[in-house]
């Protein structure tokens, strides 16, 4: 009788150990993907705003360069200094785009750290059983 009380108690112990290590093994693949979640997010909110500043550059580059479409008949330095912004605002525009697309192709695979953590998981119960 004692002793199917400690085994009782034992299989209750052993079973209260393999939850808890399972609680565990849940928070950790969830706080990996809260990381990959926010990172991704941050990603994202980067990528945007290089766009955006693509977009702003190039337009104000075509701007610059009617401006200096309309004035090439004009006398003096005016051409050199609208072609100047014209170039330098252009050379910003296609940095930008050149960036933003250099980003957009160099990412890491969405959840690629919670799925190796559980490629793991896999590998180590498998050896286990």
């Amino acid at each position: 009788m004692a002793e199917e009380s400690h085994v009782a108690v034992g299989l209750f112990e052993s079973l209260k150990a393999l939850s808890a290590s399972l609680v565990g093994i849940v928070q950790t693949r969830f706080e990996l993907l809260s990381a990959d979640v926010a990172e991704e997010r941050e990603h994202l909110i980067s990528l945007l705003v290089t766009g955006l500043a693509a977009l702003f550059c190039l337009g104000v580059g075509i701007v610059l360069l009617a401006i200096l479409i309309a004035v090439a008949f004009w006398d003096s330095y005016r051409l050199e200094a609208l072609g100047g912004l014209t170039g330098i605002f252009l050379a910003a525009g296609a940095w930008a785009v050149w960036l933003a697309r250099h980003k957009s192709r160099t990412r890491p695979r969405l959840f690629a750290a919670s799925l190796t953590e559980l490629s793991k998981d896999r590998q180590h119960l498998s050896r286990k059983s």
